[in-house]
Parts: structure tokens; sequence; C-alpha cells
């Protein structure tokens, strides 16, 4: 399978557009207790953006936004637990739920650099063999039994540094064991929108494939969309600096294509458990070396009077650990290109961006799956298939990714509209 013409991330452009509303579910009853506050570095102060948080014992999580930002939802019979605060290259931290303020809480975390020399580590001399070990192994390290997952998604697309595209939703996703060549299959179980297309130059912008694009960058589950059997000799591979997860030592691989490869392929770096052989967090990005043949890759439709190119493209996915075994928990998407019109003097500027976090999950004992009728489809438009941000209420107990300022602003805005409408309307 070729990297370059199975692109994860697709979208397109249309002319116009249709909304067509969907009636969420009725809400979860469940009595829970929230949990918020920020996570940020204890020297710097800095936010720490995409750190997990997770209830010891239990498969219940989240991860912060790009402000450092959580809210964590917990149920009333789960009171007494403690929460572990993770983030890639520092120490983790166990905080017990009595000892978080009502008000919210500010967790701090500490880097955590070790050096080869100060573990009882042997470093393997070949990097890519490491690799190689990585992904031949991951029946042993990751789970092989199906489970049914909660998910939070989102989408949202920005014309320079404005919101005009803003979809979530609650998935259902029911994921196949590691080893297992069956994909992945997705349910819709409630989901919200707003987009604003008078801010989209007359161009209904539209993401397609929704909740699969954060899926299937789960790089163990779906491996060739970057390392086919056929691409994997184009890439050199080299031992960076290492890190600690968890207290766990990660060897820090970085990957790119070799110099005579003219292809767009990716480069990036994978983060690999150093005794255990396991690749616990990826960050890779395509090279546009050639911006027409990536325009092809990811552009579906788009209008004749404009050329749109990728100036970005990258990708995410975290793992975590349960009772010695692991699996997909996190991944986003983001990519930002221009749009040149045709007698227009300045060109468009958006960015695209996508991601999910698994925030519960249990094993699928039964094997239930979705009727075919149910699933999410590969070609759904989830702006085109959502309700609007009326409702305040409308998550629930669900556990979501707190939205940055710029959205909170944006979903303001909506519901102060929604009920001037609605009194104009009385």
């Amino acid at each position: 399978m070729s990297p370059y013409l199975n692109p994860i991330l697709i979208f397109c452009l249309l002319l116009g557009c249709s909304v067509n509303a969907q009636e969420s579910l009725q809400d979860s009853k469940m009595d829970f207790r929230s949990y918020q506050g920020y996570v940020r570095d204890s020297d710097s102060r800095e936010a720490l953006v995409f750190a997990t948080l997770t209830l010891d014992n239990q498969n219940i999580s989240t991860v912060t936004n790009a402000e450092g930002e959580f809210l964590l939802k917990i149920p009333e019979n789960l009171a007494e637990g403690t929460i572990l605060v993770s983030f890639l290259g520092y120490r983790s931290r166990s905080i017990p739920l009595n000892q978080f303020n009502e008000k919210g809480t500010d967790i701090f975390l500490e880097v955590s650099v070790t050096s080869l020399q100060e573990v009882d580590v042997v470093v393997p001399r070949d990097a890519r063999a490491l690799v190689q070990q990585t992904f031949s192994t991951r029946g042993e390290n990751y789970m092989q039994d199906p489970m049914v997952m909660t998910a939070f998604y989102r989408e949202t697309i920005r014309k320079r540094r404005q919101n005009v595209s803003l979809s979530e939703a609650v998935i259902t996703v029911y994921k196949t064991p590691y080893s297992s060549p069956r994909p992945d299959v997705a349910e819709l179980y409630k989901a919200r929108k707003s987009t604003d297309y008078s801010k989209l130059d007359t161009v209904a912008l539209k993401l397609q494939g929704g909740p699969y694009n954060a899926l299937f960058v789960d790089l163990m589950k779906y491996p060739d969309y970057i390392f086919s059997e056929d691409y994997f000799g184009d890439y050199n591979f080299t031992f960076e600096r290492n890190t600690r997860i968890n207290d766990r030592l990660i060897f820090v691989i970085d990957f790119r294509q070799k110099d005579e490869i003219t292809e767009p392929l990716y480069t990036g770096k994978l983060y690999i458990d150093a005794e255990r052989k396991i690749l616990t967090s990826a960050i890779f990005s395509l090279n546009i070396t050639d911006p027409e043949a990536a325009s092809r890759m990811f552009v579906r439709k788009k209008p004749a009077n404009a050329n749109v190119y990728p100036t970005e493209v990258s990708y995410r996915v975290d793992y975590r650990e349960k009772d010695g075994k692991w699996y997909y928990g996190y991944s986003n998407a983001i990519l930002e290109f221009k749009i040149d019109w045709d007698k227009k003097l300045f060109n468009s500027i958006y960015n695209l961006t996508c991601e999910m976090a698994i925030t519960d999950w249990e094993l699928n004992t039964g094997g239930k799956a979705p009727k075919s009728k149910e699933r999410i489809r590969s070609t759904i438009i989830l702006s085109d298939a959502t309700d609007g941000f009326s409702d305040p209420e409308f998550w629930g107990a669900y556990n979501i990714i707190e939205p940055d300022k710029s959205i909170e602003s944006a979903i303001r805005k909506i519901q102060r509209e929604i009920k001037r409408e609605d009194r104009k309307s009385d």
C-alpha cells in the first residue's frame, strides 16, 4: 500500500452546502463529579498540551486541551480513586481525588531526563531493526481482545485565526484486536456543529471521513499507511535523545525518507519503550516537496477558479497501558493549506484540525457490533450530519476535551444567536 496514494486525512472543497440536522440521543442520567484544572510545567508554568489524566484501575480518562486545561467526569461511586497524570518526557504524578479543589486544580509535572549511561539497558545498534521488532511483536504487547470504546471527537476549520466551522461528537468505536486484519468500525452516538459559511470565501470546506481520519492514525493497527512492506526501505532510522513516559525509559527514533526518494513520504519520531519494545507515541508529518502531488493526495473536489495546496500535514498518536497491554488512547491530525484564487490579489489560509480521545472502554466479550446501516461510513461529512450548539448540557456525564478559549467564544456567540432567534419566534 502506497502511503502517498492512501493519505490518512481526506478533505474536499465544495461549492455550496446543505446542512441536515440530526436529533441527539437522550442524555445520560448517571450521577458524576467533575474535576477540572490545568496541567503545567513545574518550572516554566507553561501549559502541557495533550497530557493524559486517567482514573487509576479504571478505563476512564481524558486529555488536556491546547491551553493545558482539563475536565474529568467520574461516577459518584468512584469518588475515592486516584488520578494518574502523565505527559511525554515528564515524571507522572498520582493525585487522590480528595486533593482536587472544587474551583479548579493546577497540576505541575517535572521534566524527566535520564542519560543512557545511568540505566541498565542494552542499547540496540540498529534503529531500523528496533522499529521492525516493535511492529512485529504488536500481537504480544497490544490488546488482542475486541473492545468497545467511548471516544470524543472534534474537528475544526479556521480561516487564519478565526473559527469558521466546528463539529463535535461522542463516538462508539468497536476496536478489533491489533493482530486482526479486520478494520475498526464506529457508530455515532451524539453530535453537534456550527459552520459560518459567510467566512469561507463562498466555498463550503468540508472534511470527509470524520472520526476515521483520527482513528486511522493508530500506527500499530494500521502500519501500512506509513510503513508498508514496499516502502519501509525508503526510510532512514536513527537514534536521538531518550526520555521517559510514566517512569519508563523511552528510545526516541527519528525517521525520514531517503534523499533519493522523490515521492512524498513521511518524517517524524517514534517513542519506543526501551525494555518491552512498545510504541508509546508517534509524531510525524508529510514531506511536501511537490505541492501539486500533495494537492492530488488530499483534495477531492475544488472550484475551477482556485488552486489548493497543503502547506503542512502532521499527525500524532498516543497509546495507554492497562494490565500490561497497550491500546490506542489519543490522536490528532493537523492540515494547513492555502487557496490561490484567480484574479484575487491575496490568497486564503486555512487550518483544519481533527482529534479523538478514548474516554472509556470495556472488553467486547459478546462480540457485539453495529449493523451496517448504523455504522459511520468513511464518506461521512460530520458537519452535514449534526445538530447545533443549543444545549449547554449536551454531553452530560461524557468526558470531552475542553475547548480552548477561541472555541468557547465561538460557542457562546452561537448560543446567543440561537436565544435571540428563539425570542423572535415567541
